[in-house]
């Protein structure tokens, strides 16, 4: 009926009376009962979907951060009203993972669920196996649409850890806050560690996952990581997702398609828009369960770590060390260090320390913790203690 728009000046083609630049128009009109919410501001479109809510009309929306920051107070709000708020768009563009989640997953045990979920860095980091450098690929994923003209959000891992927050409820019925997912982006990736994922047969990609612990227990964290050939992941590329999910009962399925641009996401929109229709609601089931999983940073990481000098990081914060190696520019370490001790150390902030978890680097259980096992394995590895 009304299209609310924020610049009046820009050629559209489309009538000018079904143009507006005041939202209460829309949320004040009582014949509309669905509001279309696109925005790309949180705290404004916080506004206008509670606002929605209260005087009865439901909302699809594709803002993740609004959505993973705000979900236990929408989830409640909408219910309490009896609107619907659908959001598919939000997550993965056009594919449909939070509705398979919610249908065809909705019974099964769910052990994990890892993928690509974001378009803009899956591009860049495309670009930078194909010997791009890092500006570069940014600049072209920014003049494609694929990155906006402020990609924090996107390169530093906000994007994709707002993502897997609002996946976990939909998966594992956790309601958590994206600050409390393990988190790093693509900002602090050096050109020698493209160049040893190539020596090696691995590309780097950016990966959100999720994994039930045997304990049940739920590790959820965002980090780049090195995939194999063998991954479904190795050949997702440029602005695509790629998700797999891998269930008791129907073991691993793969989803792939366009994750960034705004066809995918139109696409998601009208599948939205056309299941309101017939009056389709997020059931939520998980949340209701009394045995739902909660969040735990109880585990271990086997990360490759990249710096210029060693005073740079802590080398006791790792349980083991596999491998070591240094060259003139360059210097790196493999080894085994808990998320906890991981999320806290100084240097894992440090934006000249590249951390990249290895294929399979989610370890539940490491028994050699002992300081003398840990001097043990850096000598080993020919790091020299001090």
């Amino acid at each position: 009926k009304k299209v609310c728009i924020k610049h009046p000046d820009k050629k559209r083609e489309a009538p000018e009376d079904l143009f507006t630049t005041n939202y209460e128009e829309l949320l004040n009109d009582p014949q509309i009962n669905l509001i279309v919410e696109l925005i790309d501001d949180a705290d404004e479109a916080y506004k206008i979907v509670t606002t929605a809510f209260k005087r009865g009309k439901s909302v699809i929306s594709a803002n993740k951060k609004l959505i993973a920051e705000h979900l236990h107070e929408l989830i409640a709000l909408q219910a309490e009203h009896q609107v619907s708020f659908l959001y598919e768009a939000a997550v993965c563009g056009s594919i449909p993972v939070i509705r398979n989640l919610e249908e065809y997953f909705d019974n099964d045990l769910l052990q994990s669920i890892n993928g690509i979920v974001n378009g803009s860095t899956n591009y860049i980091l495309t670009r930078l196996s194909e010997g791009y450098t890092y500006p570069e690929a940014l600049l072209e994923a920014q003049q494609k649409g694929f990155a906006e003209s402020n990609p924090a959000l996107d390169v530093e891992g906000y994007d994709p850890a707002n993502k897997l927050t609002i996946l976990l409820a939909h998966a594992y019925g956790i309601i958590a806050e994206p600050s409390q997912l393990l988190r790093q982006g693509i900002t602090k990736l050096h050109a020698k560690d493209a160049a040893y994922a190539s020596e090696k047969g691995l590309k780097i990609k950016l990966v959100a996952q999720a994994k039930k612990l045997s304990d049940g227990k739920v590790a959820a964290f965002v980090l780049p990581q090195f995939v194999t050939p063998d991954s479904q992941l190795y050949n997702v590329a440029n602005e695509y997702n790629g998700v797999t999910i891998e269930s008791k009962l129907a073991d691993k399925q793969f989803f792939y398609g366009k994750g960034a641009g705004r066809y995918p996401t139109s696409s998601a929109v009208i599948s939205d828009i056309s299941a309101f229709g017939y009056r389709y609601q997020y059931e939520y089931k998980k949340l209701q369960r009394q045995d739902k999983s909660n969040l735990t940073n109880n585990y271990y990481l086997d990360v490759f770590v990249s710096f210029s000098a060693w005073a740079d990081v802590n080398k006791w914060d790792f349980e083991q060390v596999t491998e070591y190696h240094s060259t003139a520019e360059r210097q790196y370490i493999r080894g085994i260090v808990h998320a906890e001790k991981l999320r806290a150390a100084e240097w894992f902030e440090d934006p000249s320390v590249s951390v990249i978890l290895q294929p399979d680097g989610l370890i539940e259980k490491e028994s050699l913790v002992t300081q003398s096992i840990k001097k043990v394995s850096l000598q080993l590895a020919g790091v020299t203690l001090t």
